[in-house]
This record gives structure tokens, C-alpha cells and sequence, in this order.
């Protein structure tokens, strides 16, 4: 298709890269209002904002000569937050300005430096790069910008995000003041359009972001489980799927390295992306998913952005997001251009409130699904090998030869079982889950029920309330000793010398093969605790049955001698007439009355007992004169 409001240039390289028409973000850059104008442009990620910028700059620059200049001092510059923005804003522009021999240079952390200088130095039409990269370039003299036409912040929210401020305000502090600013932002929170009028002049806003639904081309879906059962639900999901590539996001480097291996272990082509990685690392990993030599990607938030492979359909959330602004653009990176996309939001079911807050802040309509289930994950299976059988086939004389010979020595049954077994011998295996997705609409949890112990089994340690068993340190202890969490642990009873406790039956097996391999028969420590299952259900008259029942085995620890009471306090006859004397028959005298001290700190007076015992008499001390008798 041809764009016939465009330059010839730029119409060929579109149309040889397949587009049969604009997105609406870069139709609304090229109409003629904009020309000229600085820009604050609102849009979706993946809606092909990188495209619509390099129209706006080829638009300009052309409508001068109808050609590039030599190359020299950069006349636009492109700002992005991450490398990998940054490298695919770069690759997106080579081939827009294909026909043109435009000089793009790019300059990002990672990189060799001194190598950007020199390409720098030698000249460019257009500098893409990070804010520190291009700052420290600037510094050093490497960077000419007196020749700017053109600036433009890609994300600039996640620039802001990011702590960059300081680096975006010096390098366009040092750009021409009467160069075209181009703005481009998901999202446009109050630092954005603040920094908006601070470095543009009359800018047109430009929105094509509905406010009442999130992005159209992505199907959300939300799955429920138990804690220990997430790196199940992401392997059953990959499984469910078989996406052609797909995109695994974690919240930290450590959860990364510790998925990937998992997945790797298992049968997956995987590759990881995080922080810890070099660009080099980086770039590798993001070519072997454009290859096709592998079909999944485990990173982190720094994958979030910059990510456009045109064949990854499926996202999955394996920790919730920090907010909707990151769901957004974790999820962004499939239904790109056009394409339809799946996220999944993998959430230990404690955490299912504060997920449901999130999607309405993000008024993004979800569907709460059951994890896929092995019998659910066979099923697709076979409909995906039948559908695979059944598409026409195009062989080789070598590839008939090989199957005639086949059909002479095993009959065509034969050869269908062996294919369907080679089929599913190199696929991953499901993964047995526990089934606590709640229904959309439905409680969380019923009143003094909770979710997944509607079928339990009964365990038993060797230890109790006379070996100071408490939950306290109980629950570490299984939970180390099994592998699961504390909320996979039902109700506990602690009785004289052992405790009972649950675990979901779905969950038995695993839990059983956990304590076998940590069990140290004999151990000292909290290894040689026995723990089994129970043959019968503790009953909660425990107690009155302990207490009914025979004498336990005496206490083995030191002996603690009581301190002998004192004999109570026994009145004399005269105190209370015609009470009985104190037990023992024998008389007690009160203690002496001990006078307190006078003022002063002068000695109380000493007065003799009265008769009976009785106290003698208080009297006041005067200042003169001799005391009262």
C-alpha cells in the first residue's frame, strides 16, 4: 500500500516493510497542525511510537531539501531510559531511514565509550542513547549539540521513574532554545507535564489512550495458587500455550537465575535477562529469541521496555507487578502493532485483593481462570498434533524413499504410535497443582473455612508440650523439613509428648519425598525429629483423654526443688475475742512497732509496747519543750 502524504523515501521503506497503513499515534504525528509544533504525545506501548517520531524528523528535514545533509554535528536526538530502548529505537530508525543514508550512532551503557567518541567525532544525523551515556559524552566534549533540530524523550516517565531528572535537564540545558521538542510518554503524571513546560513552547497535546479500558489487543487472565505452587503454574502454562515465544517476568535478579535453571532443567529453551547481565549477554539472549533457538525470556523490570519481538504472544506475570504502571508495560510487550496477546498474572491467592485493586486502578478487566490441569495440558496436546498431522505436506524424493522403506517393515499403526510417542517425549511434563482459583464474583474465602484443606491427611511429630513445642518454631521447622510455605500447613494439635498436623492431600507425596531426604534417623538436631503420617484423626477431647488416661513417663530434665511456704499468719486470742487459736495451738505475737523517722532525719521516738502488744503512742515532736509522756 502506498502513503502518498508521505516523502518517496520513507513511503518505500514502510511499504516494503509490510505496513498497510498508519497506527493512529503516527497518522496524528504527520497531520499538518503538528508540522513544526512541539509535541506531548499520549499512547500505548507497542502502538509504533518509534515509527511515528521518525516521520516527524523525516517530514522536517526532507520538506528543507528533499535529502540528509553531510553528515556532522547530530540533528536529532532520541532519549531513551534502558539500553535495550535505546538499541531498538536505533533499529527501527535504520531501516525507516534505509533509503536515505542517514548515520544513526547509538550510545549506551555497557558499550565501549571511547568507540561511541569516535563515531561521534566523525559525524552523525541522528544520537540515540541513555541519559547517563550522553551526559558523560556532553561532558567530555564528545557530543555537539549547537545543531539540534530536533529532541525527543521516549518514555519519559520512566525516565523520571528512574532518577534521571538531573541528566534530562542538563543535556537539553545545552540544546538550541529554538529546537523542536517531541515527547512521548505512556503515561503523563504530574513531573511529566511539568517538565513539559518547562522545555517546550505551545506544545500540542496529542492522546490516543482510551480512559475507560486497558490495551485491546492483550487478553488478561489471572491465575490463583498456593505460594509453593507458582514455578508449577508457569512451566503448566507454557505448556498450555506452547506460545511461540514467550515472556517470563520475575521481580529480582536471584528469582531470574533460579527460574531460568528450573526451566532449563526441564526441557525449556530459555534464556535470561536481568540486571547482572553485560549488553553483550543481552544482546545475545534477545537475538536467540528473534532466531527462534529459544522460545522463552525470564527477566526482570528491565525487560519491560525496548522488547519488540514480533512473535512473542504470551506474558506471564510470575510476581505481581509493584503497580498498574508496571502491569501495563510488562504486559505491553505482546499485541504489539496490530497482534493479539495473552498476559497472565500468576498470584498467591493471600494476594488476590490487593491484584483485584490493582486491575480496577489500571481499569483493566481480567478473567479469573483455573491453572491448566496435566489432563487439560494432554488434551491440547493431541488437538495440536492432529492439527499439525493433518496440514498438507511438501516431501523430497529422499523423504518418500525413507518412508516407503518404513511402511515395508512396520504397518502405518505402528509408525502413528511411534510419532505420537516421539511427539510427546520431548515435551516438558505437567505439573500437579493445588486447585484454589476462586470463581470471578465468588468470596475469597469462606467464614472459618480456608481455601484448599477441604481434603486433608494427618502427620505426627515426635515432640510436645513437654519437649516446649510451640507453632512459633513448629512452622519453620516444617517448612524446612517439607519445602512448602506456612499457609500449606492446616491446623495444628499439640499433645503431651507429640503434634498433629495437616497438609493438603494434593500435596502428600511431594511433602513425604521432602521429609525423606531431609530426615537424619538419630540427628541431634531438628533433622532427627520424627515426622510420619498419622494413622488416626487427633480428636480435639485430647486433653481430658491425656488427663483421664495413664500416668505419662516422668520428666527427664533437672529437677526443680520447691521453696517450702511460709506458716500463715497466726492472730493472738486478745486480736478477735473468742477466735480459735492458730493451728498447732500456739500463740504468735505481732512484730515490734517500728516507728518511722521523725523531720528532719532525727530518730523516731522509741516507745515501749503497750500492753496486749498493742503499738505505743505517736506522738508529734515539738520544736521546744520536752515531748509529752
Amino acid at each position: 500500500m502506498s502513503f502518498p502524504e508521505l516523502p518517496t523515501p520513507l513511503d518505500a521503506a514502510l511499504t516494503q516493510r509490510g505496513y498497510t497503513a498508519l497506527t493512529a499515534v503516527q497518522a496524528s504525528v504527520i497531520e499538518p497542525e503538528t508540522r513544526g509544533r512541539d509535541l506531548v504525545v499520549s499512547a500505548r506501548t507497542g502502538s509504533g511510537k518509534t515509527v511515528a517520531f521518525g516521520l516527524a524528523i523525516g517530514l522536517d528535514v526532507l520538506a528543507d531539501g528533499g535529502a540528509f545533509p553531510p553528515a556532522g554535528a547530530p540533528l536529532a536526538l532520541v532519549i531513551a531510559p534502558t539500553r535495550e530502548l535505546a538499541l531498538q529505537v536505533s533499529r527501527e530508525l535504520e531501516w525507516l531511514f534505509a533509503g536515505l543514508n542517514v548515520r544513526i550512532n547509538t550510545c549506551v551503557g555497557g558499550m565501549d565509550p571511547s568507540k561511541e567518541r569516535r563515531a561521534l567525532y566523525q559525524g552523525a544525523h541522528i544520537v540515540v542513547g541513555t541519559p547517563g551515556r550522553l551526559r558523560d559524552h556532553l561532558e567530555r566534549g564528545a557530543l555537539d549539540l549547537s545543531s539540534l533540530r530536533f529532541a525527543v524523550l521516549d518514555e519519559a516517565d520512566e525516565m523520571l521513574d528512574m532518577g534521571f531528572r538531573d541528566d534530562l535537564e542538563e543535556i537539553l540545558d545545552a540544546t538550541p532554545g529554538e529546537r523542536r521538542t517531541l515527547l512521548f510518554s505512556a503515561t503523563m503524571p504530574k513531573p511529566i507535564v511539568a517538565l513539559a513546560k518547562r522545555y517546550q513552547r505551545d506544545a500540542l497535546r496529542i492522546s490516543t489512550v482510551g480512559d475507560d479500558q486497558g490495551h485491546g489487543d492483550i487478553v488478561y487472565q489471572a491465575i490463583a495458587v498456593t505460594p509453593a505452587d507458582i514455578e508449577n503454574a508457569v512451566i503448566n502454562l507454557l505448556r498450555f500455550h506452547e506460545a511461540e515465544t514467550a515472556m517470563l517476568f520475575c521481580a529480582t535478579r536471584d528469582n531470574v537465575r533460579h527460574l531460568h535453571a528450573g526451566l532449563v532443567e526441564r526441557g525449556f529453551a530459555a534464556v535470561a535477562l536481568s540486571g547482572e547481565h553485560s549488553q553483550t549477554e543481552r544482546n545475545q539472549a534477545l537475538q536467540a529469541l528473534r532466531d527462534k533457538r529459544a522460545r522463552v525470556c525470564v527477566a526482570t523490570d528491565v525487560a519491560a521496555r525496548g522488547i519488540d519481538i514480533a512473535s512473542l504472544s504470551l506474558v506471564v506475570h510470575v510476581e505481581i507487578p509493584r503497580d498498574a504502571e508496571a502491569l501495563q508495560h510488562r504486559s505491553g510487550r505482546t499485541g504489539r502493532a496490530g497482534k493479539k496477546g495473552t498476559a497472565v498474572i500468576i498470584v498467591p491467592y493471600p494476594r488476590r485483593r490487593r491484584v483485584e485493586m490493582m486491575l480496577r486502578g489500571a481499569k483493566i478487566n481480567a478473567e479469573w481462570i483455573d491453572a491448566p490441569t496435566p489432563e487439560t495440558i494432554r488434551q491440547q496436546d493431541r488437538d495440536r498434533l492432529l492439527t499439525t498431522l493433518m496440514e498438507p505436506i511438501e516431501s523430497s524424493e529422499e523423504e518418500r524413499a525413507l518412508a516407503a522403506k518404513l511402511l515395508e517393515v512396520k504397518s502405518a499403526e505402528e509408525l502413528a504410535l511411534a510419532l505420537v510417542r516421539a511427539h510427546a517425549s520431548r515435551l516438558p511434563n505437567p505439573e500437579e497443582l493445588i486447585d484454589l482459583s476462586a470463581k470471578p464474583g465468588a468470596p475469597l474465602r469462606e467464614p472459618h473455612h480456608r481455601a484448599g484443606f477441604d481434603d486433608v491427611v494427618w502427620f505426627r511429630m515426635d515432640i510436645g508440650r513437654r519437649q516446649n513445642a510451640d507453632p512459633r518454631w513448629l512452622l519453620p521447622l516444617l517448612c524446612r523439613r517439607g519445602h512448602i510455605t506456612k499457609n500449606e500447613i492446616g491446623a495444628i494439635r499439640i499433645a503431651a509428648n507429640e503434634t498433629f498436623f495437616q497438609i493438603p492431600r494434593a500435596m502428600e507425596a511431594r511433602f513425604k519425598e521432602s521429609l525423606a531426604r531431609t530426615a537424619v534417623p538419630g540427628g541431634e538436631d531438628e533433622s532427627g525429629i520424627t515426622i510420619e503420617p498419622s494413622p488416626e484423626t487427633p480428636r480435639d477431647t485430647a486433653r481430658e483423654n491425656r488427663r483421664s488416661g495413664p500416668p505419662s513417663e516422668p520428666h527427664r530434665g533437672p529437677v526443680r526443688h520447691e521453696r517450702p511456704r511460709p506458716e500463715p499468719y497466726a492472730r493472738p486470742h486478745s486480736a478477735s475475742p473468742g477466735a480459735a487459736p492458730a493451728q498447732g495451738g500456739e500463740e504468735r505475737r505481732p512484730a515490734p512497732y517500728k516507728a518511722k523517722p521523725g523531720p528532719g532525719g532525727k530518730p523516731p521516738f522509741k516507745g515501749k509496747p503497750g500492753p496486749g502488744g498493742k503499738p505505743p503512742f505517736k506522738g508529734k515532736p515539738h520544736r521546744k519543750g520536752p515531748r509529752p509522756a
